[in-house]
C-alpha cells in the first residue's frame, strides 16, 4: 500500500481539493441565499414606503381640495399689481 501511495501523490491533493470545493461550493449557495433574502427585504421595504407616500399625497391633495372649497368665508382675494397698486376681486359677489 506504501507503494501505490508513494507511486499516486496527487489522489490524497485531489480528495481534499474535492472536500474544500464542496465547502466553498455550500458557503457560496448560503451566501447568495441570504443576499437574495436581504434583496427582497429590500424591496419590500421600498414598496411599503412608496405606497405610504403615494397614500400621503392623496390625502395631501384632498386636503388641499376642500380647503379650496371652503373659501367662502367673506374673505375677498387681492393681487399685487406692483408698487402701490392692488387689484381686488370677489367684493361685488358677497351674499
Amino acid at each position: 500500500m506504501v507503494k501505490e501511495f508513494a507511486a499516486n501523490p496527487g489522489s490524497a491533493l485531489r480528495s481534499l481539493a474535492a472536500v474544500a470545493m464542496t465547502l466553498a461550493t455550500a458557503a457560496a449557495v448560503i451566501i447568495g441565499a441570504v443576499l437574495a433574502v436581504f434583496a427582497a427585504a429590500t424591496v419590500a421595504v421600498i414598496a411599503i414606503m412608496g405606497s405610504a407616500l403615494l397614500a400621503l399625497s392623496g390625502f395631501a391633495l384632498r386636503a388641499r381640495r376642500t380647503a379650496r372649497s371652503r373659501r367662502d368665508d367673506g374673505v375677498i382675494e387681492a393681487r399685487h399689481q406692483g408698487g402701490h397698486h392692488w387689484v381686488a376681486y370677489g367684493w361685488n359677489e358677497r351674499p
